[in-house]
């Protein structure tokens, strides 16, 4: 009867014959992680503007609502400050949607600056990784040939 391949020792073999270099990929952990940080800066930066600008604008909104529920003397009045609060709402808006926009142009310019940044880093840490991986494995082949 055939005796079996011990599939452990195989598989042993085949992983000792490539070398795994674990520096890289706890480098690209740590990477990943900075630009996780920074990005997530980006984003909580902007979260914090919007609110603002959100809490002001709903303030504003009802100042000027309270003029419009106040008493009047005559029927006129109530159209021209329902007028004037819809007038000032339109206006609000414009600037605030304005303000929404300089956010949403400032993180992407930033998000984008960070992508350009991590790519560039990445290109340069692949390509040394892939020297060193060469090296590596082109010593590990010498080496196999060697003890043939």
């Amino acid at each position: 009867m055939a005796k079996a391949q011990d599939l452990n020792a195989v598989m042993k073999d085949i992983m000792g014959a490539f070398p795994v270099d674990t520096k890289a990929v706890e480098d690209a952990f740590k990477n990943q992680a900075a630009l996780n940080e920074k990005l997530s800066g980006v984003a909580l930066e902007a979260a914090e503007k919007s609110a603002e600008i959100s809490g002001t604008w709903a303030k504003t909104t009802l100042s000027k609502l309270t003029e419009v529920t106040k008493a009047k003397a005559e029927p006129a009045d109530y159209a021209k400050a329902i007028t004037d609060f819809a007038s000032a709402n339109a206006e609000a808006a414009a600037e605030n949607m304005a303000a929404f926009a300089e956010i949403a142009k400032k993180v992407q310019s930033d998000t984008v600056e960070l992508l350009m940044a991590a790519g560039k880093d990445l290109q340069e840490d692949t390509a040394k990784a892939v020297k060193k991986a060469t090296s590596d494995v082109t010593a590990a082949a010498k080496k196999a040939a060697a003890a043939k």
